[in-house]
């Protein structure tokens, strides 16, 4: 009885490291730098003017495509100083070990329509 009751409690404590090694990672990081290299390199935004405190990165999926291995899609909004607004989307792998598992595919958004699109206020730019 004590034997069944030493393992019992051993996967109720391992439970929870089970379920947080299968949780998909939060890479937000890799993909926002990367986009803002590329933003950058594209000559499209200038680093020193984003504001970075307004960068904003909702995760739009994370689908597991191998063994810790996640392809995770963000949505990517960078403010400037002269009030830009630069949003993109970023598709990339990510593990729990590693979030830049592979490089990072950058789309900028140049419009949005239909749907909850905002409508972009005086000053600001959709590229």
């Amino acid at each position: 009885m004590r034997a069944a009751l030493k393992v019992v409690m051993a996967a109720i404590f391992a439970m929870p490291a089970a379920v947080a090694l299968a949780k998909s990672p939060d890479c937000a990081s890799w993909p926002t730098n990367m986009a803002l290299t590329h933003l950058k390199n594209a000559g499209l935004i200038d680093i020193p003017s984003v504001i970075e405190a307004q960068t904003k990165a909702v995760r739009l999926a994370s689908e597991k495509i191998g063994k810790d291995l996640y392809q995770q899609v963000y949505d990517i909004t960078f403010h400037t100083k002269d009030g830009k607004t630069i949003e993109v989307i970023t598709k990339s792998r990510a593990s729990s070990e590693e979030c830049s598992m592979s490089a990072v595919d950058v789309y900028v958004v140049s419009n949005k329509i239909g749907g909850s699109a905002e409508q972009p206020s005086e000053g600001t730019t959709k590229k």
